[in-house]
């Protein structure tokens, strides 16, 4: 939002500047959102992104390095807005409801985050893993410490499993932008339109504060009339 602020990611992850290595990021994140999975080659890179697949070596090292480096760029923002947000003069109840939404905002903005995330957590090799553990995960979980305790303190929640609220959380939107195809078979449901993620949010955001809120909570935030 306009901040200088230290997102936490490593220098050499940092989004490059080079026209070739942006042009082969953005290859991978359109082939990913088109094929709604991760699993994608140097060769599909390649002909996307009109770059020679050997340049992928040399800018990224190789397709884990390509995807990591995919995955700072796309959360090089979100870690960003947690700082801002952790800095507004608002209650803990208004920071998470926006957390909530920009949360499933960016997973509908980028709908693979979480499938990347778990491929270099668990099927890549183990720096890569360390990596996202350290410019990721750690960041948001440490965020939803914090949000939690403030609230807490404050009185306006309840006491809740900081990992347990990261997984209910995370894993919400998860489903909705990942397994979306799955649902559409089953249930006929179409894409994850702008409607869709803003009613999304309403239904999150009641679900999480239903569980979370005290119960004065609950009435302040209850409307009038």
């Amino acid at each position: 939002m306009g901040s200088q602020l230290n997102t936490g990611m490593p220098a050499r992850l940092a989004p490059t500047k080079s026209t070739t290595a942006e042009k082969l990021l953005v290859a991978a994140s359109e082939l990913m959102i088109e094929r709604a999975g991760v699993e994608i080659s140097l060769s599909d890179i390649a002909q996307k992104s009109g770059v020679n697949a050997a340049l992928v070596k040399y800018h990224f090292g190789n397709k884990d390095g390509l995807l990591l480096a995919l995955l700072a760029r796309d959360a090089a923002t979100e870690m960003a807005q947690l700082d801002y947000l952790w800095a507004q003069p608002i209650t803990p109840t208004a920071k998470l409801k926006l957390h909530i939404a920009g949360i499933i905002r960016a997973y509908h903005q980028f709908p693979y985050m979480n499938r990347l995330i778990h491929y270099l957590l668990h099927e890549s090799n183990g720096p890569a893993a360390d990596e996202v553990s350290k410019f990721f995960v750690a960041p948001l979980l440490d965020f939803h410490r914090r949000l939690l305790a403030e609230g807490i303190k404050a009185g306006e929640f309840r006491k809740v499993d900081p990992v347990l609220f990261y997984t209910s959380l995370i894993g919400a939107c998860d489903h909705l932008f990942f397994g979306r195809r799955a649902m559409s078979r089953a249930t006929g449901v179409g894409p994850v339109t702008d409607e869709v993620c803003r009613q999304y949010i309403r239904h999150v955001e009641a679900l999480i504060c239903g569980g979370l809120l005290t119960a004065n909570t609950e009435q302040k935030a209850a409307p009038s009339g």
